[in-house]
């Protein structure tokens, strides 16, 4: 794998457009590579770091649009930077909507280009940094037992330990048990702190009609 911390990548079917933003993205610094087609990206190894797609919307077989929906599904962090020669509303609306970075018609000002892979590249470590910090919150979670994890569930939205045994039907002592181990084992000190490792992971919390849900403080 590139050495490279970054990588532009540039998909279009239109081979000049491929040697002249190769040559502009290199003579600006970045490491970039080119595809001629969608396919011939999503064969591409995994690149690790940040990375912007420079993307042409009309291409035979699996159009810009559809590539964009394919990364989505497989959950890259790649960020896109749409371009046409179609002045078409629609599409670009669609794009934008999907989480394009920018949708820019050709002919268009390199400038422009360089600002918009520049915002995208960021959009990228920022996708990224997300990403490993709730592998790492969920690295956590994966320590509890699965009584404590719901223990958890139900901390989360403010339960009183007597409230919690109540639900599962269980002692309050042994609910306060569990409940300390949850503490102890992901490195906590107060349920705000909880609140947002959980919502880190992605944990939803415990459905409990009830009693008065308390809200912590972000």
């Amino acid at each position: 794998m590139s050495e490279a911390a970054e990588l532009v990548g540039v998909v279009d079917d239109d081979q000049s457009v491929r040697r002249g933003l190769r040559r502009l993205f290199g003579s600006a610094g970045y490491a970039a590579e080119t595809f001629a087609s969608a396919a011939d990206y999503l064969a591409r190894e995994l690149f690790e770091g940040p990375t912007c797609l420079v993307l042409d919307v009309r291409m035979p077989g699996l159009n810009g649009l559809g590539l964009q929906k394919e990364l989505e599904a497989r959950g890259g962090c790649e960020q896109i930077v749409f371009i046409t020669g179609h002045k078409d509303v629609p599409t670009c609306t669609q794009a934008m909507k999907n989480g394009a970075v920018d949708f820019l018609l050709k002919p268009f000002d390199s400038d422009e280009l360089i600002e918009a892979v520049k915002k995208a590249l960021l959009h990228g470590k920022e996708c990224l940094r997300k990403r490993a910090d709730r592998r790492q919150a969920r690295g956590l979670i994966d320590k509890l037992t699965p009584r404590e994890f719901e223990v958890l569930r139900f901390v989360i939205i403010g339960l009183l330990n007597k409230q919690i045994a109540a639900e599962l039907k269980t002692a309050e002592k042994t609910v306060k048990v569990h409940r300390g181990r949850v503490m102890q084992k992901l490195g906590l000190t107060s349920v705000p702190d909880l609140v947002r490792l959980t919502q880190t992971a992605g944990v939803s919390p415990a459905d409990s009609p009830h009693w008065t849900k308390v809200h912590y403080p972000a």
